[in-house]
Parts: structure tokens; C-alpha cells; sequence
């Protein structure tokens, strides 16, 4: 609940102009806010600040970040605990009702989504119109779009029975269009799901298995997985998040706005930075290894040198990002599992992380290895490829855009996204006849 603070904040004008009050409202945790709905219609006037990074767009009941303290909690719930004593569907549960499931709610709750997994047949031929070598995110982009064409009995974004059916759906299919897309990309049958199996080794199943050879689900990659799924559920507003709210703010239906998300996660600066990271780490490899990461630190150190540290530092977490802790601890246990512990990439991945942490120049920026540094070590050692990685950001990442769009539709404060902006154009002009242009 938004609390008024018996503070006001005084917006003053140095032309004269009257002064103005705003409220300010308390969050339960972190900064509190100044209210300026009323500022337009009091002053004519707009606050400007491109990239939203002093504005809040909404109240929220979902996600808490302090990116000093490098926290981060689910409902109240510190990633930590979550990621060691819960699993996935526990935290969809959490981000979808607001508590954790007792015993038989898990149970219903697991059952539930099992029963939702397949996707309909004509999703087959629906992928066929597209290019082998396409991109994972490009064929998900358009699959997830897709679904409200096979599932328009619950496409009433206003109705809660469809919100629920339609959110269900989403979490139950999507491990199934992600596996859907690899498999069609490397041209191999799909793997229908199996229920017997849980979400996670059901996903990795659906990836690996072939007619010919079934995949045994191994317990150590199984967690592994399970925890990229728990720590990628939410982030609070970033990019893809707003983007589901201001598209579902139309009243699109949840399939459409889930598909918007989709989109803008792809981007490289967003949950293609896993992508970016492994990429990065692949360069190094192929131009010497581990004898030229010292050439390589040195670059990055220079600024015109224009070589970028991917996998690094976070926009929020001016501190270690405690996903990130989390995910070291499963990277350490899936390469020792595997016996990757010799793989040259991983090595290579060993060696800038053990500089990074301890080279004077990246601990005085706070440009500690993140999240996405280790869960593409992670997924590539699974045998996930590299272009796979941010479909897997975005199948996680569903369950937290269909919590934050649920919520936005629940507040009886919220309106269509409409921000507005600094006009910087020419002034009103005349057209010309077009000979005297």
C-alpha cells in the first residue's frame, strides 16, 4: 500500500511563478517517492527524464531491489533463501499469489501447470514458415505472439478467470516452444513433454532427448537449470518488464504482451548479455586464451581502445549482484560435475573472474562478474547453445511479466502508458507550393 509521508516536498519557481506541494509516499523498503501527477495541470509543466531512472512508474508488491546493499527479494523473500530452499514453480507460485504454497497448494499447483505443457499440433507447422538458421529469440518472438491465435478463449486481459488460465499457460508452454525452437533449428524431432518428470528435468528432456536415445535427467544439471529459472524470475521495472506494463496497459491480450517482453529482452544490452559474455569469451579463446588475457585486460583498461567487458558490472547492483553468488556456487559444482574443470573456455572464464575480483582497477569500479557472466559458463556447459541463452532468460522471465501485468491490471490507480516528452523540433511552419521549395 502507497502510505502518505506527513512530509511535502516544495516545488518552487525562480520566474515567479506560484509554488507548488507534492506529497510524498512512503515504501514499505527504499526511497520514497514525490507525487507530480498533479504538476501539468498545475504548472503546464512536464518533469524530463529520459530512461525513467528517477521516476516510478507504478507501486509494486512484487520485487525489492537495493543495489547498493546488492539485495534482492521475491515478495519479501531474499533471493537467497528462494534459490537454496525452494524451486521454480515454489517461486512461481510466490510471484503469481504473493505467498509460498503449503504442501497441497505446491501439489495442486505442480499438477496444474504439468497438465498444460503440450502446445497445440498446429504449432508444427507454424514454425516451419521459418528459416532453419533463424535466431531462437526471432521464432520464440513469434511463437509466444502465436498462441493467442491458438488460445483466444483466454485472450480477455480484464477477465480474471482468463488472466489465470492464460498465465498458467504461459509458464506450462513455454519450456515447450523453447525446446520446440532448438529442435527445429538443428533438425531434429520434437520431444513431446512428459509429466511424470518435474518442470525443470521435463525442459532439459525436451532439449536433449531423441527418438532413439532418451535423456536421463542428471540431478546436478536438473538444479542448475531450476536455478536460472529462480533467479531470473524477476528484476523489478527494467526494460522488458515496462514493456509488458505499457503494452498490456492497452488492454491487449496477455499472450501479445508477453510476446512485447519476448522482443525487447532480446536486445544485447538487456538478456542478450549472456549471449554477449559467452561470445566475448569465445574472442579471447580464438585469439590466444588464457596467455593473452593480460593483452585483454589491458584493452578494456584503455579507454580508446573501444574493448568492452561484457559480463561484468550491473546497472543496479553497485555492489556484487547476489544472483551472482548464487550462480558461481552452481557454475563451480555443474563444470566439477562434468568434469569441465580443463575445458580451455572454462579455464579462460576462471582466469578473468579470479583477476576481476582481485585487479584494483575492477574492484574500484565494482565491476564484479554478474549473473549473466556465470549462467552462460552455466548453460554452455549444460550443452545449451549460445544463441539459446536468452530464450531460457525469456521462459524464466515469464512468470515475473505475468505477475507485474496481473498487478498493474489490479491497481485502480492505473491508466494506459502515455509518457510525454520535450518538443525540440521546428516551430509551426507553412507549406510551400512545391516550386518555390
Amino acid at each position: 500500500m502507497m502510505t502518505p509521508s506527513d512530509v511535502k516536498a516544495t516545488l518552487s519557481f525562480s520566474d515567479g511563478s506560484p509554488a507548488m506541494e507534492l506529497p510524498i509516499y512512503k515504501g514499505s523498503i527504499g526511497p520514497d517517492v514525490i507525487d507530480i501527477r498533479k504538476l501539468y495541470a498545475q504548472t503546464g509543466k512536464f518533469t524530463y527524464d529520459p530512461g525513467f531512472l528517477s521516476t516510478a512508474s507504478c507501486n509494486s508488491t512484487i520485487t525489492y531491489i537495493d543495489g547498493d546493499k546488492g539485495e534482492l527479494l521475491y515478495r519479501g523473500y531474499p533471493i537467497e533463501q528462494l534459490a537454496t530452499q525452494c524451486d521454480f514453480l515454489e517461486t512461481c507460485f510466490l510471484l503469481l499469489k504473493g505467498e509460498l504454497p503449503n504442501l497441497q497448494q505446491k501439489h495442486d499447483f505442480v499438477k496444474l501447470v504439468t497438465n498444460h505443457t503440450m502446445v497445440n499440433e498446429q504449432m508444427q507447422f507454424f514454425l516451419r514458415g521459418f528459416r532453419r538458421d533463424a535466431h531462437p529469440m526471432a521464432v520464440l518472438t513469434g511463437l509466444v505472439g502465436g498462441l493467442s491465435a491458438f488460445y483466444h478463449d483466454s485472450t480477455d486481459i480484464n477477465n480474471p478467470v482468463h488472466r489465470e488460465i492464460s498465465a498458467i499457460r504461459l509458464i506450462a508452454k513455454l519450456p515447450t516452444l523453447v525446446a520446440m525452437a532448438y529442435k527445429y533449428g538443428i533438425g531434429q524431432p520434437y520431444i513431446y513433454p512428459k509429466n511424470s518428470l518435474s518442470y525443470s528435468a521435463n525442459f532439459m528432456r525436451m532439449m536433449f532427448a531423441t527418438p532413439c536415445e532418451d535423456y536421463e535427467p542428471n540431478d546436478v544439471i536438473v538444479r542448475a537449470i531450476d536455478r536460472i529459472f529462480i533467479l531470473h524470475a524477476d528484476h523489478e521495472q527494467n526494460a522488458s518488464t515496462s514493456t509488458v506494463r505499457l503494452c498490456g496497459s492497452s488492454g491487449t491480450n496477455p499472450f501479445a504482451a508477453i510476446a512485447a517482453g519476448v522482443a525487447c529482452l532480446w536486445g544485447p544490452a538487456h538478456g542478450g548479455a549472456n549471449e554477449a559474455a559467452l561470445n566475448m569469451l569465445e574472442d579471447i579463446q580464438k585469439n590466444g586464451g588464457v596467455d593473452k588475457i593480460g593483452e585483454f585486460i589491458k584493452q578494456v583498461k584503455d579507454k580508446n581502445s573501444g574493448t568492452k567487458l561484457m559480463g561484468f558490472g550491473h546497472r543496479v547492483y553497485k555492489n556484487y549482484d547476489p544472483r551472482a553468488k548464487l550462480m558461481r556456487e552452481t557454475c563451480h559444482e555443474v563444470l566439477d560435475a562434468l568434469g569441465l574443470g580443463n575445458d580451455p573456455l572454462f579455464k579462460l572464464a576462471m582466469a578473468l573472474e579470479k583477476i576481476a575480483l582481485e585487479d584494483e582497477y575492477f574492484v574500484a569500479r565494482k565491476l564484479y562478474p554478474n549473473v549473466d557472466f556465470y549462467s552462460g559458463i552455466v548453460q554452455r556447459a549444460i550443452g545449451i547453445p549460445v544463441s539459446l541463452f536468452t530464450a531460457i532468460f525469456a521462459l524464466a522471465r515469464t512468470v515475473g511479466w505475468i505477475a507485474q501485468l496481473n498487478e498493474m491490471i489490479g491497481d485502480p490507480e492505473y491508466k494506459i502508458g502515455r509518457p510525454r516528452q520535450l518538443y525540440v523540433g521546428s516551430p509551426r511552419r507553412d507549406v510551400k507550393a512545391i516550386s518555390q521549395r
